[in-house]
């Protein structure tokens, strides 16, 4: 559940870097602050949390199965949450519509639906 809540007032350096991150993170400059916020809340209440190791394996350069337990969940919930902005970004009936292409897909009674190019 999301609280809407008193505005706030960011230093120029994080609303900078927040915005930065959302062209490699697919997330608004809200959700990356709010993100950010999670991961500090989860690094604090956890101090043995290796913060260097988790940005690692984020970026790609390090193995996840390097992560200790409480490592290797923030990062599954940083997964969870970009695959959820990405999924709500798709709109594969505007491209098809767009490029003027037929497409099917699968209703959820398994009955094939078909849906024909436009224009």
């Amino acid at each position: 559940m999301t609280r809407t809540s008193q505005p706030t007032r960011l230093p120029a350096d994080v609303y900078d870097s927040a915005l930065a991150a959302t062209v490699v993170t697919s997330r608004t400059v809200p959700q990356q602050i709010a993100h950010w916020a999670r991961i500090g809340r989860e690094l604090e209440m956890s101090p043995g949390v290796n913060h260097r190791a988790i940005t690692q394996v984020l970026a790609g350069t390090s193995s996840y199965d390097s992560l200790g337990e409480q490592e290797q969940a923030i990062v599954r919930e940083e997964w969870a949450d970009r695959m959820a902005t990405l999924r709500g970004e798709l709109d594969y009936a505007a491209q098809f519509a767009a490029a003027g292409e037929s497409y099917s897909e699968v209703d959820e009674n398994g009955n094939l639906l078909v849906h024909p190019a436009r224009g």
